[in-house]
C-alpha cells in the first residue's frame, strides 16, 4: 500500500552481490547502490530510457538516481529511507530490466520490434 511506513530489510554487500548474480547479472553493486549502465545509440535512445525508467519509478513510488550522457544512462537504486539496498530496489531493477530490454520481435508474436537496421536502433541490447 502506498503511504504505509514499514521497516525495509537492508541487505549486506555479500547478499546484494549474490542476489544480483542470481537474477540481475548486468547490474552491479558500488558505493551502497545497485547500478546498471544502459548503452544507447544516441540522445534519442537516452531520452527514451530515462522516460521509461521515470514512468516505472513513479508507478512504483521508488525513485532511482539517473546519470545520462549522449549514448548511455546509468540507473542507481538504493532505499534512502532504509539507508541501504532493499527488496524495493531489486524489484524495481527487475522491472526496469524487463521493460528497457523488451524485444517483441524476439518473442515470435504479432509485434515486429525495432528493425535491426542501424538507422532505427535506439538501444544496444546486451
Amino acid at each position: 500500500m502506498t503511504g504505509d511506513r514499514r521497516e525495509d530489510r537492508t541487505y549486506s554487500e555479500a547478499e546484494i552481490k549474490a542476489k544480483l548474480e542470481a537474477g540481475l547479472p548486468h547490474w552491479y553493486y558500488e558505493d551502497g547502490w545497485i547500478r546498471r549502465r544502459y548503452r544507447t545509440s544516441g540522445w534519442k535512445g537516452t531520452l527514451m530510457v530515462i522516460n521509461a525508467v521515470g514512468h516505472l519509478a513513479e508507478a512504483a513510488w521508488h525513485h532511482p538516481d539517473i546519470t545520462a550522457s549522449y549514448a548511455f544512462v546509468i540507473v542507481k537504486l538504493m532505499n534512502h529511507a532504509a539507508k541501504g539496498v532493499t527488496d524495493k530496489d531489486f524489484e524495481l531493477a527487475r522491472k526496469i530490466e524487463e521493460f528497457v530490454h523488451w524485444q517483441p520481435g524476439e518473442e515470435g508474436g504479432a509485434l515486429e520490434g525495432t528493425p535491426r537496421d542501424q538507422r532505427f536502433r535506439y538501444i544496444k541490447y546486451d
